[in-house]
């Protein structure tokens, strides 16, 4: 059964596609951009864009029953490769070794965004 985790909170996009979706102990996020509640994008730094993407991507990981520490991997889009060193710079506040798997890729986003997340974790188990 395919699970469709959601709460008030929950960053959402009017575009069509969901947070997440949950199967099993498995969690599927959708990409994580810098946006506000509503879906509208807010524009800032390439630092203020990709703190606002993972505390977007932390909350649509709790509203599931996960947090960072049971990702699996990550994608990461970059839209100026310049940005790279402090990506990966920031990118250690939210995770430590040993690192999830990553794929990152630059040059791939419209001309809104800087930064965008997505990632595939586990739900922590139950206690």
């Amino acid at each position: 059964m395919i699970e469709y985790p959601s709460e008030p909170d929950t960053p959402r996009s009017h575009l069509p596609f969901s947070p997440s979706t949950k199967f099993g102990d498995l969690i599927f996020v959708s990409g994580q951009a810098s946006v506000d509640a509503t879906g509208q994008i807010i524009s800032d730094t390439f630092e203020g864009e990709m703190r606002r993407s993972m505390e977007n991507m932390r909350k649509v990981l709790e509203t599931a029953g996960s947090d960072f520490k049971h990702v699996l991997q990550t994608r990461n889009y970059v839209q100026d490769p310049a940005d790279i060193p402090l990506f990966n710079k920031l990118y250690r506040e939210y995770f430590s070794e040993p690192f999830p798997a990553r794929t990152t890729i630059t040059n791939c986003l419209g001309a809104a965004l800087r930064y965008e997340v997505e990632c595939i974790a586990i739900a922590k188990p139950k206690a």
